[in-house]
C-alpha cells in the first residue's frame, strides 16, 4: 500500500442555461409568494395598529363590539374573542364531520368503485369543488337548514344531558352545528382529492406482498395504505381546515352573528371573523373599519398558523412512515 494519500475528488454540479433559468423563474414565484403574504400582512397591521395600541390583548379576550355613539356618550369597544372561537368551532365541526367520508370516499374510488364510475364520481367532485361558496350558501339556507334543524332537535333530545349538546332557549336554526354540516359539505372534495391522490402512490409491491400472504383487500389497505397516506390525509384535512376557517358568505346564510362565546354548538348563537367583517364592513365608520382590519389580520395569522402545523404535521408523518 503506498504511503501517498490520495485526497477525494471534489463533485462539480454544472448546470446549464435551461435550469439556471428554471431555477431563477421558480425563485422568483417563491418569492413573489413570500413577499405577497408579507404585505397583506403589513397592510393588516398598519390600518389595524390603532386598535392594537388602544385596546391591547382585550382586543382577543373580549367579546363586545360595540361603535362610539353618535353624541359622545360611550366610547367604542371592540373584542374578537367571540367571532374567534365561533370560527374555530364552525371549522372544527366540519372537519370532525369531513374526515371520515373522504376517507371512505377516497378508498372506495382508488380500490373499488370500477374505473368508468371512478372517473365519472372524480369528475363530480371536481365539479362540486368548484361551486361558489354563496351557492352553497343559499342551498344551505333553503335546503339543508329545514332538514339539519330536525337532525339538531334528536341530537338535543338525546344528547342533552352533554353541554355541547345542550340548548339554553329551544331554537335551533342558523346555528353552529348547521353551519359546520355546511362547511363540511364545501370541504369535502378537497380532502377527498388530496387523500385519493396520494392513496394512488401507495407501493403496489408491498399490497401484492399482502395479497400473497393471504390478506385480503381491506386487509392490504389496513396495513399499507392508510398507514402510507396518513400524511395525506393530514395535509387534505389541514387544507380544508383552512377554507373553513376563512369562509365568508356562506356562514353568513346560516349563522346567527352574535357577539357571545359560545360552545352549545346546537343554539341560534355564533359567528365567525369572516362572516363578521363581511357583515359590518358596509356600514362601519372610519374606527371601526380599522378595528374589522385588525380582526382580519387576526383571522390572516389564524390561517396561516394552520398552514404552518399542517407542513409541519406532514412532515413528521412521512419522517414517521
Amino acid at each position: 500500500m503506498s504511503d501517498t494519500e490520495v485526497s477525494p475528488r471534489a463533485l462539480k454540479v454544472s448546470r446549464g442555461t435551461s435550469d439556471k433559468v428554471f431555477r431563477g423563474f421558480v425563485l422568483a414565484g417563491a418569492s413573489f409568494s413570500v413577499a405577497v403574504l408579507g404585505l397583506i400582512c403589513a397592510f393588516l397591521l398598519f390600518r389595524g395598529f390603532e386598535i392594537f395600541k388602544d385596546f391591547g390583548f382585550s382586543f382577543f379576550t373580549s367579546s363586545r363590539w360595540e361603535a362610539a355613539a353618535d353624541d359622545g356618550s360611550s366610547p367604542a369597544h371592540y373584542g374578537v374573542a367571540a367571532m374567534l372561537v365561533g370560527s374555530i368551532v364552525v371549522a372544527t365541526i366540519a372537519v370532525v364531520l369531513a374526515v371520515p367520508f373522504a376517507m371512505s370516499v377516497a378508498l372506495y374510488l382508488e380500490y373499488y368503485a370500477p374505473q368508468k364510475l371512478k372517473r365519472l364520481l372524480v369528475s363530480l367532485l371536481d365539479l362540486v369543488a368548484s361551486i361558489p361558496s354563496v351557492i352553497w350558501g343559499i342551498w344551505g339556507y333553503t335546503i339543508l337548514m329545514p332538514h339539519a334543524m330536525g337532525w339538531s332537535k334528536t341530537l338535543n333530545s338525546w344528547l342533552g344531558w352533554i353541554p355541547l349538546f345542550k340548548v339554553p332557549v329551544p331554537i335551533f336554526e342558523r346555528s353552529p352545528f348547521i353551519a359546520g354540516t355546511l362547511l363540511a359539505m364545501m370541504i369535502l372534495p378537497i380532502i377527498t382529492a388530496v387523500t385519493r391522490e396520494v392513496y394512488s402512490q401507495a407501493p403496489r409491491d408491498q399490497i401484492d406482498a399482502a395479497y400473497g400472504l393471504g390478506s385480503t383487500k381491506w386487509g392490504a389497505i389496513k396495513t399499507v395504505v392508510l398507514p402510507f397516506g396518513k400524511s395525506g390525509l393530514v395535509g387534505g384535512t389541514m387544507l380544508g381546515l383552512g377554507r373553513a376557517l376563512g369562509e365568508t358568505i356562506a356562514v353568513y346564510l346560516v349563522l346567527n352573528l352574535v357577539f357571545k362565546v359560545n360552545f352549545h354548538i346546537l343554539a341560534s348563537v355564533g359567528g365567525n371573523v369572516a362572516s363578521m367583517i363581511a357583515s359590518r364592513f358596509g356600514e362601519a365608520g372610519p374606527y371601526e373599519l380599522k378595528a374589522l382590519m385588525a380582526a382580519g389580520l387576526v383571522l390572516f395569522l389564524l390561517t396561516l398558523t394552520v398552514n404552518f402545523m399542517a407542513s409541519a404535521i406532514v412532515n413528521r408523518s412521512k419522517k414517521a412512515a
